[in-house]
């Protein structure tokens, strides 16, 4: 049994601390929309409308810590980016933000930046590249890799200041 190519990932609930310092990063820096609001409980983010893609709570977390380097959960969250150029201006405005990139990589499927959000949950912006130019074994299979990413190069692509 395979599951269906089309299968996606639709969203994330994320346990927080705080909503509204959340909301500061992916409403403010990473440009979500909201489109629900549970009181200082819950908040639904989205992109393009859609009725939710990311999911800020304190249903369990109000005034919270992270939980502790070598335990268990959530390694990231993965926003894709349409265009390279959507990724580059991203970025410009987490750097702008002063948010601390955690790394910068080139997979040879995906350009990728990682991050952490204010409650450290780890953050992954990427783009993909065309699935022609991946890279590819005799056999067909990927070869993905772990390169260090240009940064300079990319964020010379951002659109806005």
């Amino acid at each position: 049994m395979s599951i269906p190519a089309k299968t996606r990932i639709g969203h994330v609930h994320l346990k927080v601390a705080d909503i509204d310092r959340s909301l500061k990063f992916y409403q403010g820096v990473l440009g979500f929309d909201i489109t629900t609001r549970y009181g200082n409980s819950a908040v639904f983010l989205s992109a393009g409308g859609y009725h939710h893609h990311i999911v800020i709570n304190t249903w369990e977390s109000a005034g919270g810590q992270p939980p502790p380097p070598n335990s268990t959960g959530l390694f990231h969250v993965a926003i894709l980016y349409p265009t390279r150029a959507d990724l580059a201006n991203a970025v410009q405005r987490v750097i702008k933000a002063g948010i601390p990139l955690q790394g910068a990589s080139d997979h040879g499927v995906s350009h990728a930046i990682y991050l952490a959000d204010p409650d450290q949950n780890g953050i992954e912006l990427y783009w993909d590249l065309p699935q022609e130019k991946w890279p590819q074994n005799p056999d067909g299979s990927l070869t993905m890799f772990t390169h260090p990413l240009d940064l300079r190069a990319l964020l010379a692509e951002a659109t806005q200041e």
